[in-house]
């Protein structure tokens, strides 16, 4: 079992890592973050990815789906954003978030990678 600051670690240990956060997506609070900066404020990218995955779990809500989500990937012209809710009594109601260089990050491996994290982490 990892704890906050290992699995902040292991998403910066990621090719291409800026920045990293585990978030609270009920508060929409950054628990702990490493990285980021002046242009990759991860206490707002925290805030605003909340709303993302609120809005996501509704629509899913609404729709009648007996889903979870998995993982959201956002991808801009340089980056690589994913975000990957924890599920489970250890860690639940918060998401992990890793922003990514796109010239240096592997995403398939990011999204593995993030699994395990997500697998292992202990609150």
């Amino acid at each position: 079992m990892a704890n906050m600051d290992i699995a902040l670690k292991d998403m910066m240990m990621l090719d291409g890592a800026l920045g990293a956060a585990v978030v609270d997506y009920g508060s929409g609070m950054a628990l702990g973050t490493l990285g980021g900066s002046k242009n990759l404020d991860l206490e707002v990218a925290a805030a605003g990815n909340t709303e993302l995955v609120r809005a996501k779990l509704r629509t899913i809500d609404q729709l009648g789906l007996n889903e979870e989500i998995e993982d959201v990937l956002i991808t801009l012209g340089s980056q690589y954003h994913l975000i990957r809710p924890t599920r489970g009594r250890r860690a639940g109601g918060l998401f992990l978030y890793v922003a990514l260089d796109r010239q240096r990050g592997n995403l398939a491996l990011a999204r593995h990678r993030l699994k395990d994290i997500e697998e292992e982490l202990e609150i």
